[in-house]
């Protein structure tokens, strides 16, 4: 789905989302050992955060937009 057809509210129920995804994540590899868990890991908390930081841009430009 592209950022641009997301309202705010629907953009915040995504970041919420990929926070908690974030948090389960981190839990996880909190617990794994072997360096492929590790690496599996690290590589799906770095996808999360980079979608956390894509939404964030384009929340605060939609915000940016209403003033």
């Amino acid at each position: 789905m592209s950022d641009i057809l997301l309202t705010i509210p629907e953009i915040d129920e995504r970041i919420a989302a990929i926070r908690e995804n974030l948090r389960e994540l981190i839990e996880q590899a909190a617990a794994y050992s072997g360096a492929a868990d590790e690496e599996l890991a690290s590589e799906r908390i770095a996808e999360q955060e980079e979608e956390l930081e894509r939404l964030l841009k384009r929340r605060e430009e939609l915000s940016n937009q209403k003033s």
